[in-house]
């Protein structure tokens, strides 16, 4: 897989390309589904709840906290994570922008 060369696309592109592979995997789909479902911070039910090992759930949690969409915060032993509200917002903007785009030239194909 070849490098990609986000400078050359706009900060928004690179966002929703950010937020789309947040969505890519069913696991990171069902964590995030799993914190709202339950309205509260998750600190470690996940691993019986999605089914998939501690390591695993782990990278997923990273790679949304990397992207913004959850927060952690250390308790006792564990790590707490909650949906990012404000990230969560900011992230319903950019997409709505971008889908909600509608095809105007009924000349083509």
């Amino acid at each position: 897989m070849g490098l990609v060369r986000s400078e050359i696309f706009t900060d928004q592109q690179n966002k929703i390309s950010l937020l789309a592979k947040a969505f890519a995997h069913p696991a990171r789909v069902a964590i995030l589904q799993h914190i709202f479902n339950t309205d509260t911070c998750i600190c470690g039910d996940l691993v019986d709840e999605i089914g998939l090992a501690q390591s695993t759930i782990s990278q997923h949690l990273k790679e949304l906290k990397t992207i913004g969409l959850i927060k952690g915060n250390i308790e006792g032993t564990s790590v707490c994570y909650c949906i990012d509200k404000e990230q969560w917002t900011e992230m319903k903007s950019i997409i709505n922008q971008f889908l909600n785009q509608d095809i105007t030239n009924t000349n083509c194909c």
